[in-house]
């Protein structure tokens, strides 16, 4: 009876396990949703000026913000308040002059709320708890297609005292979720074209290639060829868009990359591709190290001694010439692994290997495309 029970069980399990392996996607596969967007259809940037207010005393100087005082003396006017006579009087410092800036998503509808981001223009050293007001937000065209209005959160933390200041974050930028009603939608007509073009993120050739085959393979048709490194065109043959669409972006490919080393001298981020290969090289690295300790020792006499309490410096000099790194050999066609394997056992660090790179490169011995930012 045991020996049924433990039977039944592994096949079970077995059973199990080889559902979860079909189930699961085979390495390296990317569905084409995540790789490739659909031209035409993209967001569109919005940007518009406004006022915040509600400030506690951590808007702009009126008397410096010369825009600022222009607008508040504008917007109360179309209010009814005449401070126009009154203009150089105007000081509170509960006003502050933004810029909105927010993405217009496709297929955005009339009524739809959208996220806004929120930047001080003038001299603001705080937005929190600040209200901005209607604020209409133009497209690359002039016309309005959203407007904004709502409470500015920054998530910023600033304190101040007679001694200093404490500022966490960047209090004169905030953001309001659903922070503007879109008023205007851009025209795109999606369900009236006869072929679509699908753009990818990350233009390669054989990616695109790939595309297309996965999508003739699915449809047992030639529908889709590569046109270029980042373009696919599809027919859609009298099918619907939206169904189309749905069906080749669940389709899977795996993406080829070029081999790619990018550096960011400003933070020292060294970002390598899995392609990347170096020929036979032979590196030497080491730097003369040379430190100063200074480590003061106070000499205290006996107490009836009649002397003075001294303080005697000690100086420690240390010289590393890094003599125990040796010259290293990289083999022909070394890995991503085996490379920086070799470099870390030559003791460099970030800043060191950035130099490294560069001068494989220069040598002719690094396969790849080397980016410096």
């Amino acid at each position: 009876m045991g020996r049924n029970v433990y039977a039944t069980t592994k096949t079970l399990l077995a059973a199990l396990l080889l559902t979860l392996g079909l189930a699961t996607p085979a390495a390296g596969q990317i569905r084409i949703k995540d790789i490739a967007d659909v031209e035409g259809v993209r967001d569109n940037q919005l940007v518009g000026y406004g006022l915040v207010v509600g400030l506690n005393g951590t808007g702009d100087r009126l008397r410096s913000a010369v825009f600022t005082r222009q607008s508040l003396v504008g917007m109360l006017e179309r209010l009814g308040v005449n401070t126009r006579d009154n203009e150089r009087q105007l000081d509170t410092r509960n006003v502050a002059a933004v810029m909105v800036t927010a993405n217009l998503p496709p297929f955005a509808r009339p009524g739809s709320r959208i996220d806004i981001s929120v930047s001080a223009l003038g001299d603001a050293t705080n937005l929190t708890g600040g209200t901005i007001l209607v604020t209409p937000l133009l497209g690359a065209d002039g016309e309005v297609y959203a407007v904004a209005q709502g409470a500015v959160a920054t998530g910023a933390i600033s304190a101040r005292g007679a001694g200093g200041s404490v500022t966490r974050g960047v209090p004169t930028a905030g953001r309001i979720a659903n922070g503007a009603i879109v008023e205007r939608e851009v025209p795109f007509q999606l369900a009236a074209r006869d072929r679509i073009r699908l753009s990818l993120r990350n233009p390669d050739l054989t990616t695109a290639q790939r595309i297309a085959a996965a999508i003739n393979g699915a449809l047992r048709g030639t529908v889709a060829a590569a046109t270029d490194s980042r373009t696919v065109t599809v027919a859609l043959g009298g099918r619907s868009p939206v169904d189309f669409l749905s069906r080749i972006g669940q389709l899977r490919v795996v993406p080829d990359q070029i081999a790619r080393v990018v550096i960011d001298e400003a933070s020292g981020t060294i970002v390598m591709g899995s392609n990347v290969r170096v020929s036979t090289v032979a590196i030497a690295q080491g730097n003369l190290t040379i430190r100063v300790t200074e480590t003061p020792q106070v000499s205290q006499p006996n107490p009836l001694a009649g002397g003075e309490t001294v303080v005697t410096p000690r100086t420690a000099i240390e010289v590393d010439d890094q003599a125990n790194r040796r010259m290293g050999v990289l083999p022909q066609s070394v890995t991503l692994q085996e490379l920086v394997r070799g470099l870390n056992s030559l003791g460099v660090g970030p800043r060191d290997l950035i130099t490294i790179l560069q001068a494989i490169k220069a040598a002719g011995a690094l396969q790849a495309e080397l980016e410096v930012r």
